[in-house]
């Protein structure tokens, strides 16, 4: 061996995982597959063991072989990738990092079709693209493709797995990672193991929760919420051909996975790795937080969950340490925190997951002209570990739930129930003087729970402007829109911007005529791309070029801010003006504060709450530089600063 050739410690070298080594006709290969499943082993093991118990060596053993095959799969550009990664593990909260969504029929058509907009891509600035699921669903209705009918096939008039495989290649060349979802909670019925179920054969229906009365479903049934109360009532569905209960919290042709069933963990590890030896390289974890099922809780946030996900990455990073996790958690604030890991857990679980409270937060913000909530909300959210990142967003995919807990409410002088209901009326545009034009989705009698389905720039105020031909509003409209995308660009995490935000793009009703989506109002927010309004991003006397420039000159601004690196975290200071929310970053390469005026009128914000940070300020989003010798500033109509030093980068 040669002399500047990696050792393996002494405890690997006695390690019953040397038998590995026989395996490796390469003595670098076998070093660094036995070096990470030091490393890493024991954090695997030890959570199997917390879950599966006794049936753990064997699994442990098996896991190994797999590991073992997806390493000697996995091509020479992804070890490298692999080891890049591995010497800048910070690389998803770099605070040049910018994430677009998008659904690859309705952007492009094809995954090919996908790489011939690279360049659009690019002028934006995105350096990661998750492309919604696009693994083979069942026919027909599929919950938007989260139904799985096949995790290693793509949808047929997507492309193959090569076209994948292709695109994430071009992808990389052009310095973006590819995210896709993997759901973890359910399969679609059609999916083999489920139709080997239906079949009778054991081992299958031990994939799945299966009774063969209801006894045991009803017990279920009294701490169980609903997910889709309108069109999927309850969580358990008769299935005719096993003549069998089958738990299904989304829909009855999503049968819910057994995790307490070791086979269904080696699985997935098994698909995982496949998926990520062809080139994806972000793990959207989808309704992770159902995958563990418990009597007399609403069967979410269990400690398995988190055991689980530990384990999952684990695996992975012995595999493939360049792919990382994104949590798909929609939960209260205090369970969320747990998706990035605490105590024994901390920073060994998702890399990254979503910010749904400041989604939420910046909407109720915008319709009330009053920050103190969102400032209740922020100050009450735990800290995250320092090497985790949140994914954060103005809209997504999905509907808006009003996720604004009572006791934040209560703190800030509202009241929770009220509050929502508020939320509802204004983004429905029942409440008077709303310039919002959302749809009610989900509305649930019981509860009085409504959601609300929309495009961000119709919610903002876009649609019903253009509708009346009203200049005035559209230019209010527009800079809510870009007031969102600040705040979002300016948190710290990665900024997700979801395909058409980047245009303003409006509400597209044509779903209703379309049977496959009608009764989803959600499909309201997601067109297909508009190619002839993306035309017009440089035209700067159009809405898109207004929208489009605006917003690249926040990603611009964005990328030279080293307070944004993710690592920190946002402060959040109860601000002396109720309608401006005020954010201080604090790192060692600088300061930088944020000023963000969710009112249609000019405000006043003093200088002395500035002034104690630094005594020369510079606007970092148009460059210009901010006196702070007057006693006050004022903020234009939803206005927004990003304040650093005069004189710094």
């Amino acid at each position: 061996m040669p002399d500047d050739a990696p050792s393996v410690s002494p405890q690997a070298a006695e390690s019953p995982f040397e038998r590995l080594r026989t395996a490796f006709d390469d003595d670098r290969d076998a070093d660094t597959f036995l070096l990470r499943l030091e490393r890493y082993g024991p954090d695997l093991r030890e959570s199997l063991g917390a879950v599966y118990g006794e049936a753990t060596p064997d699994l442990y053993l098996r896991l190994q072989d797999a590991l073992l095959l997806g390493y000697h799969e996995r091509p020479a550009e992804l070890k490298r990738l692999d080891e890049a990664r591995l010497l800048r593990p910070d690389w998803l909260q770099q605070e040049t990092m910018l994430g677009y969504v998008a659904y690859t029929d309705r952007f492009a058509g094809t995954l090919k079709g996908v790489g011939e907009h690279l360049g659009y891509l690019q002028e934006l600035g995105v350096g990661y693209l998750h492309l919604m699921p696009l693994l083979m669903p069942r026919e027909g209705e599929n919950d938007g493709g989260y139904a799985v009918a096949d995790y290693r096939a793509v949808r047929p008039d997507l492309g193959s797995m090569q076209h994948l495989s292709d695109l994430a290649h071009e992808l990389r060349a052009h310095g973006i990672s590819l995210c896709l979802d993997l759901v973890l909670n359910h399969v679609a019925q059609e999916h083999e193991w489920a139709r080997r179920a239906q079949a009778g054969e054991a081992k299958y229906q031990a994939y799945f929760h299966m009774f063969e009365g209801r006894e045991e479903p009803d017990a279920y049934e009294r701490t169980l919420p609903e997910v889709f109360p309108d069109f999927a009532p309850g969580n358990f569905t008769f299935d005719e051909a096993s003549r069998k209960w089958v738990w299904t919290t989304f829909n009855t042709y999503q049968w819910d996975l057994n995790w307490a069933n070791p086979e269904v963990f080696l699985e997935f590890v098994e698909i995982m790795t496949y998926l990520a030896n062809r080139g994806v390289e972000i793990f959207r974890l989808d309704a992770i937080a159902f995958i563990w099922k418990r009597l007399e809780t609403n069967s979410q946030n269990q400690p398995e969950v988190h055991l689980l996900t530990r384990a999952l990455r684990a695996a992975l990073r012995i595999v493939a340490p360049a792919v990382a996790f994104k949590a798909e958690a929609i939960v209260a604030p205090a369970d969320l925190i747990s998706y990035l890991g605490r105590s024994a857990h901390h920073g060994k679980l998702s890399d990254m997951a979503y910010h749904n409270s400041l989604m939420v937060q910046l909407w109720s913000s915008l319709a009330s002209r009053d920050v103190r909530l969102f400032e209740t909300a922020l100050l009450n959210f735990p800290p995250k570990p320092s090497t985790s990142t949140w994914g954060v967003y103005v809209r997504c995919h999905d509907d808006i739930g009003w996720a604004i807990s009572d006791q934040d409410a209560a703190q800030a002088g509202s009241s929770g129930p009220g509050h929502r209901q508020f939320l509802s009326d204004f983004y429905s545009g029942e409440y008077p003087g709303s310039f919002a034009s959302g749809l009610v989705f989900q509305y649930n009698p019981r509860t009085g729970d409504r959601r609300i389905s929309g495009s961000a720039a119709s919610l903002a105020g876009l649609e019903r402007a253009q509708a009346l031909g009203d200049d005035a509003a559209t230019d209010l409209a527009l800079e809510r829109l870009l007031l969102l995308h600040a705040v979002t660009l300016g948190f710290g995490g990665v900024p997700l911007l979801y395909m058409g935000d980047e245009l303003a793009t409006l509400n597209d009703y044509s779903f209703e005529g379309d049977p496959a989506h009608a009764s989803d109002n959600r499909w309201v927010h997601r067109p297909a791309m508009n190619w002839n309004r993306a035309a017009e991003r440089f035209d700067p006397g159009s809405v898109p070029g207004r929208m489009f420039a605006g917003l690249r000159e926040l990603i611009g601004a964005r990328k030279h801010l080293p307070p944004l690196h993710a690592s920190v975290e946002s402060e959040v200071y109860r601000s002396p003006n109720p309608a401006v929310l005020f954010l201080a970053r604090h790192h060692p390469a600088g300061t930088m504060l944020a000023l963000y005026n969710f009112s249609e009128n000019e405000q006043i914000f003093p200088s002395t709450a500035l002034t104690p940070h630094f005594q020369h300020a510079r606007d970092a989003i148009s460059g210009q530089a901010v006196s702070l010798d007057a006693s006050s500033l004022t903020l234009a109509p939803y206005g927004r600063l990003w304040l650093v030093e005069a004189g710094r980068a």
